[in-house]
């Protein structure tokens, strides 16, 4: 049977929606690992560079050093060197209620002087070397028997195919630009890998998550020195550690210590008092502590596009501001020094349909985590 693209979202939505509902029992945050290729899919080969190879042993890595929390949960789409299709990934992390979905891969192409890491999230880009990376990990599901049926008629060659379908994960983008960077300033701050940056690609193994994900490529087997550092077992454990490390940061900003599916919690939430109502939020006796000179704004979006600041672009949200951070624009509802305001704030956003909106802190106009915020 053939579905047309606005069948096919239709019932992916559907499925999405149950799902959710299924996961709210969650009570821990779940990573999906998904090592690219696999089993007939080497991916891409240099020599004695394989990428499957690889890409399976920094995973696993990548899983062990994350499931030492005890409030970390992991789950692979493969931890074998088997052929998984490409649309069964995205599902497997759907139907376990992952929060997030990190897929790996290496580069290889034909110029041996390309190297360095770069991180992909969903969605569409006009830049030859973004599409190149993206048509090359999308021509897998070729070597699936009935890809023609199971993909609906996309065409590995045409990104364009899939604009339909980039729908799904719109609600998820910011969400999954902050996570690839925090994975993209760890290869470069800390392990020093050259920083080819955060970019956006139409993949199809990204489309299909319902959850923040992105697509990392460790560096070029095809580049000689890179090749072998990838290859080198030292090389592949400082890449997962800085993968790991990545994660969990993401988690702290989003999730504080504990775990509720969907739900931002306090790094030391189960010692302080929430406020139940407005009037309650202006009692100082209930009203959760914050570090000196410490605000609070909603992030709604965050895009490579400048967004005249006006509602109909936000959907009704006025005392929108945006901040420029790197290649991106991230946009702000509103600012107030009260993290209980914020979450009423949080709500708003919301239920104007930012579904994936979450709340920042700042100070001295810079950036911090919740955790430093709220002491």
């Amino acid at each position: 049977m053939k579905y047309s693209h606005s069948k096919l979202f239709t019932l992916l939505t559907l499925l999405f929606l149950s799902i959710g509902v299924f996961a709210q029992g969650s009570s821990k945050f779940k990573v999906v690992i998904d090592p690219g290729h696999g089993g007939k899919d080497t991916g891409t080969n240099h020599g004695k560079y394989k990428e499957k190879d690889i890409v399976l042993s920094v995973g696993l890595e990548v899983g062990r050093l994350l499931s030492k929390h005890s409030d970390i949960e992991v789950v692979y789409t493969r931890s074998t060197d088997v052929f998984v299709p490409v649309k069964e990934r995205s599902v497997i992390a759907n139907e376990k209620g992952g929060n997030v979905f990190v897929s790996i891969h290496c580069n290889g192409v034909a110029s041996t002087s390309a190297y360095g890491t770069e991180t992909f999230v969903m969605g569409l880009s006009k830049n030859k070397s973004n599409l190149e990376v993206a048509k090359t990990e999308n021509s897998v599901i070729m070597l699936e028997d009935d890809y023609k049926t199971n993909y609906a008629g996309f065409d590995p060659s045409s990104p364009e195919s899939i604009i339909g379908l980039t729908l799904m994960q719109e609600d998820y983008i910011h969400q999954s630009i902050d996570l690839a960077s925090r994975v993209q300033d760890g290869f470069t701050n800390d392990l020093k890998r050259r920083n080819r940056g955060v970019k956006q690609g139409p993949f199809w193994v990204l489309h299909g998550a319902f959850m923040p994900s992105i697509l990392i490529e460790l560096g070029f087997v095809s580049n000689k020195e890179e090749g072998a550092y990838l290859y080198s077992k030292k090389g592949q454990k400082e890449l997962a550690e800085s993968i790991a490390v990545g994660i969990i940061a993401y988690k702290k900003a989003y999730y504080g210590s504990g775990v509720t599916t969907g739900t931002v919690v306090k790094e030391n939430q189960s010692k302080q008092t929430k406020a139940t109502s407005t009037k309650n939020t202006s009692s100082k006796s209930t009203e959760t502590k914050v570090a000196k000179g410490v605000s609070f704004k909603v992030q709604i979006a965050a895009s490579k596009r400048v967004l005249p600041l006006k509602p109909q672009n936000f959907r009704g949200l006025r005392n929108v501001t945006m901040l420029k951070s790197g290649s991106l624009n991230k946009y702000f509802y509103s600012e107030t020094t009260s993290y209980e305001r914020a979450e009423e704030l949080l709500k708003e956003a919301k239920d104007k349909g930012h579904k994936s909106s979450f709340i920042v802190a700042f100070k001295n106009g810079k950036i911090i985590s919740l955790e430093e915020a709220l002491k």
